[in-house]
């Protein structure tokens, strides 16, 4: 695929420097990064973002998540392997990325009070919303993820 801007970065140092300010912000809140990284690649997998997926997968291992974990993400619903507090930030993730089809239902929302702080609330409700934004202006403009050097090598 073919970016439709080669640096989108550089045309929007401003919003970008702001983007940035709000990830620096929510990341020295209270929630895990192990739990922000799950969310991150959650909406990007929902929303279809090849270079997020891979870094937010490549991020998530170097907060110590297990390949399994990573694996299963998309099915996390049949996977036992998250927590309730994790269960119910997936949920609010897919609630807030469809938000259009959903509406936020009261029950996600529900769980989501069950779990996490208001502040927590506040904080994830913003690190999903940053997200999808981030996950519109890489499929939009056609960001390129990075090869896998994995599968590169001789």
């Amino acid at each position: 695929m073919t970016p439709r801007i080669e640096n989108p970065y550089a045309h929007a140092p401003a919003a970008i420097k702001a983007m940035m300010a709000v990830e620096t912000s929510i990341r020295s809140g209270d929630l895990e990064h192990g739990l922000l990284e799950l969310v991150k690649l959650r909406a990007s997998q929902i929303n279809g973002c090849a270079f997020c997926i891979g870094m937010h997968a490549a991020a998530a291992r170097k907060q110590g998540e297990s390949e399994m974990r990573i694996y299963l993400l998309d099915a996390w619903r049949e996977a036992h392997l998250y927590s309730a507090r994790e269960r119910a930030a997936l949920a609010w993730t897919e609630a807030l990325t469809r938000v259009s089809e959903t509406g936020a239902p009261d029950a996600v929302y529900a769980q989501v009070k069950e779990h996490f702080t208001e502040a927590e609330q506040v904080q994830l409700t913003l690190q999903i919303g940053a997200i999808n934004l981030w996950n519109r202006l890489q499929v939009g403009l056609r960001g390129h993820h990075d090869a896998d050097p994995s599968r590169d090598a001789p």
